[in-house]
Parts: C-alpha cells; sequence; structure tokens
C-alpha cells in the first residue's frame, strides 16, 4: 500500500472494525501467473487488529476486500474491485463485501456497478485527490 492509501484503508478499518490484513495475497505467483494483492482484507467479525495473510484462513467468514486510490473513481478502481470478490471466492468465505475506497465520485461511472450489489464505493472525504491516469492527458 501506498503512503496515501494506508491512511484511507486505516480510517475505513477503524469504522467497521475487526482484522485488518493489508496486502492480501489472493493469488501466489506460479509459471504463467502472476502474484495478485488485494490492498487490504478486513474480517469483520474477528477481534480488533492486524494479521498477516498467511496466518488467517477466511474460509467460512464474513469477509470484505479493499481496493484503495487516493484518486476520484476510475475504471482501472472498478476493476481492481470488482476482480477483487471474484478472486476471494476462490477461498469459501461465508460473505463477499467489495470496497472500492477513493478520494471522489464519478457520476458517470458510478451508476455502472449498479449491477453488482456487492461491490460498493465508499468516499473517503479525507483523502487527496490525485488525478488518476485516466484524467491526465
Amino acid at each position: 500500500m501506498s503512503k496515501l492509501e494506508t491512511p484511507m484503508i486505516l480510517r475505513f478499518c477503524e469504522s467497521v472494525g475487526g482484522t485488518l490484513i493489508p496486502e492480501f495475497q489472493a493469488v501466489a505467483r506460479s509459471p504463467g501467473v502472476g502474484r495478485r494483492l488485494l490492498d487490504a482484507v478486513i474480517l469483520p467479525n474477528r477481534p480488533k487488529g492486524q494479521a498477516h495473510w498467511s496466518e488467517v484462513d477466511i474460509a467460512g467468514q464474513n469477509v470484505i476486500a479493499v481496493q484503495a486510490k487516493a484518486q476520484r473513481l476510475g475504471m482501472y478502481l472498478m476493476g481492481q474491485g470488482l476482480f477483487s470478490a471474484e478472486l476471494l471466492r476462490r477461498f469459501q468465505p461465508k460473505s463477499i463485501r467489495s470496497i472500492i475506497l477513493c478520494s471522489a465520485d464519478d457520476s458517470v461511472l458510478r451508476p455502472l456497478l449498479a449491477r453488482y450489489p456487492e461491490v460498493e464505493v465508499v468516499i473517503d472525504a479525507g483523502a487527496p485527490i490525485l488525478p488518476s491516469e485516466e484524467e491526465a492527458g
């Protein structure tokens, strides 16, 4: 996680409670496969604290995936939010809630997520709004 996104994730985790797992490894690197890390996974029904992904079994648990950017909601971040939930299904959790945590909304893109009820956009008003790659140029 970057120095801008870490405080965003910590604020969000504080609001929902539970165990924070930063940089959760959803896919291990292997021949022909890239390693995939989620910015964070939160287990809201577990005690407050932090854990390493290798120390926790998320099977059968309520899980919150978090992908964060100190930017306006964009297509790249939306893809991360959608596919984070799909990758976590492989671990057989009880439920998955995927949070796209960003510093500003986008009125054109946000409605496109309506067909994915497990994916939510959360705006962190305390985070800076940096220009995204999509906005530069």
